[in-house]
Parts: C-alpha cells; sequence; structure tokens
C-alpha cells in the first residue's frame, strides 16, 4: 500500500470514527451508566459479597456452561490487548488524566453491564443444538419486540467482531516483531492457523480454553507490574497525583487537555471493560443458573478486573517508569512526531511498545519478551471471545439454525479480517475497532435504557429470596415476564 493511499485511509476512518465517537456517545455511556447506579442502588458496592461468592460456581448442564466459564469467555473479551496497547493509547492521546476516566467508566459501567447481562439471561433461547444463545439482539426483539432494531445490533455486531479482532492480531504482530524481530507475515499466518482449529470446535472449546488460560496469564501479567511497582514504589504517590492532576485540567503539562483525557478515558475503558456495548451479555447468556441477577452479578465484577486491576497494573508500569509519549490534541494533520507534547520515546509508536520499554528498564533483557508472551494469549482468547460474540449474532439472523456454509463463509471471513488487520497500520486498526465499540454502544445502551424494567423486576426478585434465606430461583410467569421460553419448565 502507498503512503498516499495509506493517509487516504486512516483520514476516510477518522472521519467515520468522529462521526460514532462524537462527545455525544462518551456522554451517553458516563450517564447511562450513572442512571443504572441509581436505579440499581449502587449494586456494583451493595452486592460485592455475592460477586465474588458467585463467581466460583462450576454448575453447568448440557445447554449451558458454568458461571466461571461464561466469566472466563467474557474475560477473554474484556482481559485483551484494550488492557496492554488500549491504556497506552489513552495514555499517548489524552494524557494521564485518561486513567481516572477508565476508571469512572468502568465503576459506573458495572452497572450497564450487570442490566445487559441480566437481561441477557432472562431472554436467552436455545440454539439448534440444543445450547443457550443470549445478547443484545435476542433481548431486543423478545424485551422490545423490535425485530428490525434486533437484526441492525446483529449485523453491526458481525461487523465489529471482525474489526476488534484486528486490534488484537495488530497487537500480537507489533509486540512479537519488537520483542524478537518476527515479520507481521508470518506471525499472522501462524496466529490464522491455531485460531481456525479452535474456532471450529465451537463455544465449549472455547470456554475451555478461556478457562485455564486467561487465570494463569492475568495472575503472571499482574505479579511482574507489581515487581515494576516495588522497584519503583518511591514514584507510585507521583503516579497518582499525575493522573488526578491531569484528569481535572490543573497539571501543568496536560491542564489543557481535559476534553480529550475524557474522550479517550471513556472511549479506551469502554473497548477494554465493554460495559454497555453488549459484547459481554453473550457469554452471560450461555451461562446455566438458577436465576438471572446471579451471572448478572458475576458479570458486573468482571468490569471490575478488567480495569481497577489489569489496567490500573498496566498504567501504573508505563507512569512509574515516565517512558511514553502524549500528543498535543491541538494539533492536527501533521506526523506524529511533530506533534508530541512529551516525547520519552520518540519514533515508538503508541501501544504496547510503551510496555514493553516500561518493563525492560526495570528488568533488563525480560521485559519485551514477556510483554510479548504476555500478549499473545490476552489477544488470542479475546479473539476467541469476539468470534463467539459474532457467531451467536450469526445465529440470531439465521434464526438459530445457520447452515454449514453460512458459517463457513463467516469463519473464513472473520480470519481475513483477522490477518489482514495483523500487517497494516496500528492506527487503522485501532480506528476501525473504536468504530465497531461505537456503533455496539449506541445500539445497546439505547436499547437497555428502553428495557431496564425486566432487569430490575428480576434484581427485585433476587433479593427477596436472598432476605428470606432462599437460594433464589427464577420463576418469569410470577414476575409478569413474557417471551422467556428458556425457563420454562
Amino acid at each position: 500500500m502507498t503512503i498516499t493511499a495509506l493517509f487516504s485511509v486512516e483520514a476516510l476512518v477518522g472521519k467515520v470514527l468522529a462521526v460514532v465517537w462524537s462527545p455525544y456517545l462518551v456522554v451517553l455511556c458516563l450517564l447511562a451508566g450513572l442512571y443504572f447506579s441509581i436505579r440499581t442502588r449502587f449494586i456494583q458496592l451493595r452486592a460485592l459479597p455475592d460477586m465474588l461468592r458467585l463467581m466460583f460456581r462450576h454448575e453447568r448442564s448440557g445447554a449451558g456452561i458454568s458461571p466461571f466459564q461464561a466469566l472466563s469467555l467474557s474475560l477473554s473479551s474484556r482481559v485483551g490487548v484494550g488492557n496492554i496497547a488500549g491504556v497506552a493509547m489513552a495514555i499517548a492521546f489524552g494524557g494521564p488524566g485518561a486513567i481516572f476516566w477508565m476508571w469512572i467508566v468502568a465503576f459506573l459501567g458495572a452497572s450497564s453491564a450487570f442490566i445487559e447481562s441480566t437481561l441477557a439471561q432472562i431472554y436467552k433461547g436455545r440454539d439448534a443444538h440444543g445450547q443457550y444463545r443470549g445478547g443484545p439482539a435476542y433481548y431486543i426483539e423478545k424485551g422490545l419486540g423490535q425485530r428490525w432494531y434486533a437484526v441492525l445490533f446483529a449485523l453491526v455486531t458481525v461487523l465489529a467482531g471482525a474489526l476488534l479482532a484486528g486490534t488484537q492480531s495488530n497487537a500480537i504482530a507489533s509486540a512479537v516483531n519488537e520483542a524478537w524481530d518476527v515479520p507481521a507475515r508470518v506471525t499472522a499466518g501462524v496466529l490464522l492457523a491455531v485460531l481456525a482449529v479452535i474456532v471450529f470446535g465451537g463455544v465449549r472449546r472455547i470456554a475451555r480454553v478461556a478457562e485455564w488460560v486467561i487465570p494463569l496469564m492475568a495472575v503472571a501479567y499482574l505479579l511482574v507490574a507489581a515487581l515494576v511497582m516495588v522497584l519503583n514504589i518511591d514514584k507510585v504517590p507521583e503516579v497518582i497525583a499525575l493522573v488526578l492532576r491531569s484528569a481535572f485540567g490543573v497539571d501543568a503539562a496536560f491542564g489543557a487537555m481535559i476534553g480529550t483525557a475524557i474522550q479517550w478515558g471513556v472511549r479506551r475503558g469502554v473497548l477494554s471493560n465493554e460495559a454497555g456495548m453488549g459484547s459481554g451479555a453473550h457469554p452471560a447468556a450461555a451461562a446455566e443458573v438458577s436465576h438471572p441477577v446471579k451471572q448478572g452479578l458475576v458479570q458486573a465484577f468482571s468490569v471490575y478486573i478488567d480495569t481497577m486491576i489489569v489496567c490500573s497494573a498496566t498504567a501504573f508500569l508505563i507512569l512509574s517508569t515516565g517512558l511514553y509519549n502524549v500528543y498535543d490534541p491541538a494539533v492536527n494533520g501533521v506526523p506524529d512526531e511533530a506533534r508530541l507534547l512529551l516525547g520519552n520515546l520518540p519514533g515508538v509508536e503508541a501501544g504496547p511498545r510503551f510496555v514493553q520499554y516500561a518493563v525492560e528498564s526495570a528488568l533488563p533483557g525480560f521485559g519485551r519478551s514477556f510483554v510479548a508472551l504476555a500478549i499473545l494469549p490476552f489477544a488470542f482468547t479475546t479473539i476467541l471471545a469476539l468470534y463467539y460474540m459474532a457467531e451467536t449474532n450469526i445465529s440470531y439472523l439465521c434464526r438459530d439454525r445457520p447452515g454449514v456454509v453460512t458459517i463457513g463463509l463467516f469463519q473464513l471471513l472473520f480470519l481475513a479480517a483477522t490477518g489482514y488487520s495483523a500487517v497494516n497500520s496500528a492506527t487503522v486498526a485501532w480506528s476501525l475497532g473504536d468504530i465497531g465499540v461505537g456503533l455496539m454502544s449506541w445500539l445497546n445502551i439505547i436499547a437497555i435504557l428502553l428495557l431496564q424494567k425486566p432487569a430490575l423486576v428480576a434484581l427485585r426478585d433476587y433479593e427477596a429470596h436472598r432476605r428470606k434465606g432462599r437460594d433464589p430461583q427464577f420463576r418469569p410467569g410470577a414476575l409478569g415476564l413474557r417471551n422467556t421460553r428458556a425457563w420454562e419448565g
């Protein structure tokens, strides 16, 4: 691709991104999270003990996976490149203050995640193989009675799944090239070969991979992050102060970036924890539970794991070592190097390489390889979860009976999109991913605002059972809820 063509593609994608991720979407994400927090009486705080208790229950059946497997599958999507490369990009384009707004969108977004995941459980269905399927398309049709809106969401989600998978493959190729100088085309070829073997195995194989890989790699990554923080422990108070000063526009260097900090913090926060986007509702619906609220609470806690723990670890890694760049949002139309407001890593593209340099500075000879090894399972399992999300919507569009040819064509297109982004510009890959996230967020947040009542009714029912010391059992008919055939019997 020529330089002229690349810039024309980037310009076109940038224009679409500016429309999708306008300030209105930022406000919608924040206000929806605040609204659901108030309506649920801050369930994300009140129910923390229940979240921890329910997270490790291992019920499953022939139709559904266990709550922990559904959590792992959800975390596969949430805990990915957004926790490493996404945090680096938030700092680069929004300044250190963007991290504070990532925390805010996670706290408020946990209530949005609860609502959408509870709705997904209430209105889940069964596919042609008898397995649970669900998500926003299902609850939009069954709860709102708007088939056209549900079809629109499903089509957007299939497209978004492929676009978001590209951000993960691009980060894998970039990190592997930085660590071991492996060409992106070689990495893409190996990635697609392994990916193909797993996606053809269905949701249970994907869930089994996620159940083992995500906890092990997350613990290893957090241990290394903790070690680097201990080595830079004297800088941690200053890092916290820098984040807070920058978030409210009072820092001398980044004071003028408050609007950009909010926008990038919310955008990267939603891409990372996916609260309100609707992606977490898909694995939530696949779980076998006795009450929808149980899985809603588990999914809400996954937002905390993603942002408050993993994203925060990455942010402290980067900020405590000082190895990052920040670009001036007021300068446009010139190469990134001409926009540097802070240039501690000149010539280094924003993304996973910030984290590789940070760990390398504290642990010489180890950092680049470790971050590449961390990104591999994080991003790979995210691609698997995105594939499951897109396949679920293919199943919905085909009325839960997609033919072999339909699924086969989609699998080829998904793999092609994943491979294309692996060898393309990181800017284009991430912008396309942001467009996918933005479109899904617009459609899903509006839907759950319109369809909140069944989730709130289910929450009151769950709490009534708990006050009486009972294990909550869901009886939708007694609550006046309809179109819940998966719960019959």
